[in-house]
This record gives structure tokens, sequence and C-alpha cells, in this order.
């Protein structure tokens, strides 16, 4: 029973995730990208928490596939953000 509850969550979030990033207008994708980043980050200690337990081999590797993920995500978001950054900078930092 515990597997179906988790399971409908799963997919329940899912749903709702692809439902708010779907509304979101394009403009604000970048900028909301420094936020995921934060949020990334606490998925990423989460996952290695997850990954570090000893409960059951199936724990031990969505744990480790949830920290392959989320790494992904943050480095991700920070070359997106440092991009986003770079467009604002002025003539004088793109000479040095």
């Amino acid at each position: 029973m515990t597997l179906l509850i988790a399971l409908t969550l799963f997919v329940l979030a899912v749903f709702l995730g692809m439902e708010l990033i779907s509304k979101v207008p394009s403009t604000l994708h970048t900028p909301l990208m420094s936020g995921s980043n934060a949020v990334s980050g606490i998925t990423l200690i989460g996952a290695l928490v997850s990954a570090g337990t000893d409960h059951s081999t199936l724990t031990t590797v969505l744990g480790f596939v949830a920290v392959v993920l989320a790494t992904i995500n943050v480095v991700g978001g920070f070359l997106v953000t440092g991009r986003m950054l770079s467009m604002f900078s002025t003539g004088r930092s793109k000479r040095s």
C-alpha cells in the first residue's frame, strides 16, 4: 500500500510541476532558474542522505539517480544564470 501511495504522489507531483512550468512566461524562465538552483541544492542534500542510508538497494539506487539528476540541474542552472549575467555585462568586463 505504501508503494501505491508513493507512486500516486510522484505522478501528481510530475503533473503539477509540468502544469506550473507551462504557465510561466518564457521571459521569466531564466530569473526563476536562480531560485530553482536553491531548491535543487536542497534536493541534492536530501538525495545524498537517501543514497547514504542503507535501508535497501532500491533506496540507494534511487538516491544515486536523484543525486545525478539534481547535480545536472544545479550545474545547468548556474551555467544558464552565468550566461544571462554575461549578457548584461559592459564592454569593460568583457575585455578582461
